[in-house]
């Protein structure tokens, strides 16, 4: 006997994932979303003005993200881009179209992602930033010595702090003056107007005591004191805090932008996916080189072993090895030959491949995944927005505390300095960079993470709702089970049509639907042909599918139905209603064929269950959810699926009205209910769920009802998304804790006189790093049991073969 070969493991094909937010129309006009980058962002106050400015316009609404630094804007396709970019540089900011994220391949030329700014020469990553910082630092550093460092205090040593302190309070704090001016121009406060009026007031009253408060007097000595000191009369010197507001300020932020990046990091490594070159193959046979953006679909081109897969394309030559690890988090190489879909950005881990592109450029699956990532960083929680109201009206706030601690220190009789220093230390302290960096890094982070899992979320929004569900509806084929169906058995009706004709007949039917139980069907019948001398499968015409019944069409002059049996087998013949109980008790599918109006035969065709399904299951039960299992299958046959999962609550016989009636009832419960499926059956079911979760190998229709796409075959990534939401939202509920508390805290410290500007300064810097910091941790989030096989402890359970739904 001849051995039957492996059957070969394909990869995935590329599913066109949803990227739109859709929105209800304004004045009847068509609505259309636009991306911009924002550049001299530095607060939360700013994103409320910049999406204040951009809401005022007609039908137009803004969502900013303070830590990528763009704005994603719904408007009229009336209005545009150019109007937008207008109305922000009105706001008193930079506007532009962002550029595609791209690989940074080195720190001399690795930029924020946000533009950087020649106008005030805001760059987060620029030289001239680091050039600031390093000179900053070099005038800063001897002037914070003598202040805090009395014994070291020589003869005009006052002179000397003053004329390396000038620089530093002009020049070096030089970004945050021209911005406060620009805000002030333009009406508004931000965190910026809170340094500039804590340097200037600390280097103007130095000045005065250097010039004209006695200061200045060769021999003067200053005690130095973490807390701030009443001082004799006018001769205290506030040098220190004016030079090192701006070097802590400055320094902080250059750390912010580099944490900032790291959260960001995803996009970087999806856009290192990309190929820059490939061989192509000429139709004489010959190979050249050309960039992978020049690539055309329909071209043909080599990959070779070691190198990436340009873009999204069938294979025509050779078998390989692919690892798709960084597109979909699949752990092992998927083995593909020719016929094989491949994805754009995969590795080849073997032979020589000869490929066809059938997607290029903005079509293909890595294309698309960056977008969806994109989007979703770009979007805010419930908490975020309340945060970015509260910084709205913040710094107003924190100016007229600040006048109000002046005047009364002033008016309780205090000396100067004292009032002067617990003014500036409350316009220093409070920031609130904190607030705007809580949500935007912690969703940066867990997206782009939950990318590398193979787990694509929408947006914080189905975060939010992720995290919340208490209830899982389980679709069976392609979710439960593999997909992947295989024709058992065939029994005809007796004195009825010949097997083969039966098959032949009902084949050409099944071949325009997509269905598992159509592809078995159509491949086995195919299969037939090439063994024996069949007639090869015809044309159909009137073709109908029914979701959740079956097909029909005509073709050869009969009327051919291949459908889901009736309910009660006993109305069929003999031969016929056996073979149906038959499939039912070995757990496949029984698929009824009639023509003509006569019933002539039964098809058993068989799914195998998903190896991971128990494991994921029980992760589900153990998170706190409730599984439900809706099915279009006989209930003997779900009850069977169900006992390998121990599954206690079945539907049979849902179709997807049924579905779709299941989780209005679910939620009328007050459930909080999800839906995973992978078919169009499934469609109308995950539209309507508080959250949808599709099967990245399913059908177009689900992906696009899905908030969540799982892009790797692999149902425990079900449980992982809750977890990694559940993870994000705990992240974030921390920042804001951290952020709010910080400031109600720090801002009463510095109010009566508890808080030295400089080490004001300080605090400010590293709460915005601290909030920065605890968001970069979801980078290195891990499933529980990651890095065990949950294969060998399921084998035992995946032998069995079920039928689809």
């Amino acid at each position: 006997m001849t051995p039957h070969p492996r059957p070969r493991r394909t990869a995935p094909t590329p599913p066109p994932l949803a990227t739109t937010d859709p929105r209800p129309a304004i004045s009847g006009a068509e609505l259309t979303t636009s991306t911009l980058a924002i550049g001299g962002m530095t607060c939360a106050a700013c994103v409320g003005r910049v999406e204040k400015k951009l809401g005022r316009m007609e039908g137009v609404s803004a969502s900013v993200n303070l830590a990528t630094g763009r704005a994603r804007i719904s408007h009229p396709a009336a209005v545009s881009v150019g109007e937008l970019v207008a109305t922000v540089e009105a706001a008193g900011f930079t506007a532009q179209l962002p550029e595609p994220a791209a690989p940074e391949p080195d720190e001399t030329h690795r930029t924020h992602q946000r533009p950087a700014e020649d106008a005030d020469g805001h760059g987060d990553g620029s030289r001239a930033e680091r050039q600031r910082l390093l000179l900053t630092a070099l005038l800063s550093v001897p002037v914070l010595v003598l202040s805090m460092v009395p014994g070291w205090q020589f003869r005009n040593w006052q002179w000397l702090c003053f004329m390396l302190a000038a620089p530093v309070a002009v020049w070096g704090a030089a970004p945050f003056h021209v911005r406060a001016l620009r805000g002030l121009r333009h009406g508004a406060a931000t965190m910026d107007t809170l340094v500039s009026l804590g340097v200037a007031a600390s280097f103007t009253w130095s000045s005065y005591a250097l010039f004209l408060g006695g200061a200045g007097t060769p021999g003067m000595t200053m005690p130095f004191s973490l807390l701030p000191t009443a001082g004799d009369g006018t001769a205290h010197l506030y040098l220190e805090a004016a030079v090192g507001v701006p070097l802590f300020v400055l320094a902080g932020r250059r750390m912010e932008a580099r944490a900032r990046r790291g959260t960001g990091a995803a996009l970087r490594s999806l856009a290192e996916l990309a190929a820059k070159e490939v061989a192509v193959r000429g139709e004489d046979g010959s190979e050249r080189r050309i960039p992978a953006d020049r690539l055309r679909v329909g071209d043909r081109f080599l990959v070779r072993p070691g190198e990436r897969v340009a873009t999204d394309g069938t294979v025509v030559g050779g078998g390989s090895a692919l690892d798709l690890s960084m597109i979909s988090g699949e752990s092992h190489p998927v083995e593909v030959g020719p016929g094989s879909p491949v994805v754009g950005g995969a590795v080849n881990s073997g032979g020589l491949l000869e490929i066809r592109a059938d997607a290029v450029g903005g079509d293909t699956q890595l294309a698309r995944i960056t977008r969806l990532v994109e989007d979703a960083q770009t979007g805010k929680t419930q908490a975020q927005r309340l945060a970015d109201a509260v910084a709205a009206v913040f710094v107003p706030a924190v100016l007229t505390v600040s006048v109000t601690v002046l005047g009364f220190w002033l008016g309780a009789g205090a000396a100067p300095q004292a009032a002067v220093t617990a003014a500036v230390a409350v316009l220093v302290v409070a920031c609130p960079c904190a607030l705007g960096l809580a949500t935007p890094t912690a969703l940066l982070a867990a997206t782009g993470r939950g990318a590398q899992l193979g787990i694509l979320v929408s947006g914080p929004r189905a975060l939010e709702r992720l995290r919340r569900i208490d209830t899982v509806v389980l679709d069976k084929t392609g979710t439960l089970t593999t997909g992947r169906m295989t024709v058992g058995a065939l029994t005809p009706r007796a004195g009825g049509l010949a097997p083969d004709d039966a098959l032949r007949l009902a084949a050409t039917v099944e071949q325009g639907s997509e269905h598992p139980v159509a592809r078995a069907i159509t491949a086995y019948a195919h299969d037939r042909t090439a063994a024996r001398p069949l007639q090869p499968v015809g044309s159909v015409g009137d073709f109908t599918a029914t979701p959740g019944f079956g097909v029909r069409g005509t073709t050869d002059g009969h009327d051919v139905t291949v459908a889901r049996p009736p309910d009660e087998p006993a109305d069929l013949p003999a031969p016929l209603a056996d073979a149906v109980r038959e499939a039912e008790s070995a757990g496949r599918t029984a698929v009824l064929v009639t023509v003509d109006g006569v019933p002539e035969a039964v098809i058993a065709v068989g799914d195998t269950l998903r190896p991971d399904g128990y494991r994921a299951v029980d992760h589900l039960r153990r998170l706190g959810l409730r599984p439900v299992l809706a099915t279009g299958d006989r209930e003997a046959t779900a009850r069977a699926v169900a006992g390998q999962l121990a599954i206690t609550e079945i539907h049979a016989r849902a179709r997807p009205q049924d579905k779709a009636a299941l989780v209005t009832t679910l939620k009328e419960q007050g459930g909080r209910v999800a839906v995973v499926g992978d078919g169009v059956n499934d469609a109308a079911a995950l539209a309507l769920a508080d959250l949808g979760i599709a099967m990245g190998s399913g059908t177009d229709a689900a992906i696009g009802a899905a908030d969540v796409t799982l892009v790797r075959e692999d149902l425990q990534a079900v449980a992982d998304a809750v977890r990694l939401a559940r993870r994000t939202l705990g992240t974030i509920r921390s920042n804001l804790l951290w952020a709010f508390g910080y400031n109600l805290v720090t801002v009463p410290l510095a109010a009566v006189g508890l808080l030295n500007p400089m080490l004001a300064a300080a605090a400010m810097s590293a709460s915005s790093l601290l909030v920065v910091g605890n968001s970069l941790r979801l980078r290195a989030w891990q499933p529980p049991g990651a890095t065990r096989s949950p294969r060998r402890a399921n084998a035992a359970r995946s032998n069995s073969t079920w039928e689809t739904s």
